[in-house]
């Protein structure tokens, strides 16, 4: 009987003990948030989903270098003289054209390592954390800001440009090689026309 008692004493005690601290937090103001509608403040330097401002981005291929998981696909085609001369907003020179700059978030490892090398600063981390989806293939975010038009229109101009680069230095080739030859007809001649006006060479 004692021994009974005793369990249920302690049975009441571990409840009262349980329920002291339930009523503690009663009178405490909650600290939950209102998720969805609210959002919680994210530190300073929080890294979250990648952006690029293709504005700045000179094709330099570095981020995707320095990437250690391959999430970074970029694809470049030159520029021709034709295009004009474009410049970022830190002054640097765009030589390229990007048609193709894809990140595949699924793959990122969120290391910043890819906005470090950038020497436009044009790659960065945001504080862009909700990006949820059902299909992985809705994960991979094209930055590239040429329509498909646009860069089949590059690919074409800077193949032209080649060809006539091309055909420019053959027909310079072609020129030089004539110019060589008729000089070396024009030394012969010479040299046949002094042979010829030799007094040996002369009947009398």
């Amino acid at each position: 009987m004692r021994q009974y008692l005793k369990n249920t004493w302690d049975g009441l005690w571990t409840v009262l003990v349980g329920m002291k601290i339930t009523l503690k937090h009663i009178f405490v103001p909650s600290v939950t948030i209102q998720y969805p509608q609210v959002k919680p403040v994210l530190p300073e330097r929080a890294r979250n989903r990648l952006y690029v401002n293709m504005a700045d981005c000179i094709g330099c291929m570095q981020c995707a270098t320095a990437c250690p998981v391959n999430c970074i696909d970029i694809e470049t085609v030159k520029a021709v003289p034709a295009d004009g001369q474009r410049i970022t907003s830190n002054g640097k020179k765009k030589a390229l054209w990007v048609t193709k700059f894809d990140i595949d978030i699924a793959k990122c490892c969120f290391c910043s390592l890819c906005t470090y090398p950038c020497p436009t600063e044009c790659i960065k981390m945001t504080n862009v954390y909700e990006f949820s989806e059902f299909e992985r293939n809705d994960l991979v975010y094209s930055f590239a800001a040429l329509s498909e038009n646009e860069i089949e229109e590059k690919r074409a101009n800077y193949n032209k440009f080649m060809e006539e680069k091309e055909a420019a230095k053959l027909a310079a080739a072609k020129a030089k090689a004539e110019a060589a030859a008729k000089k070396a007809e024009e030394e012969k001649a010479n040299a046949n026309n002094k042979t010829d006006d030799k007094p040996e060479n002369k009947t009398e």
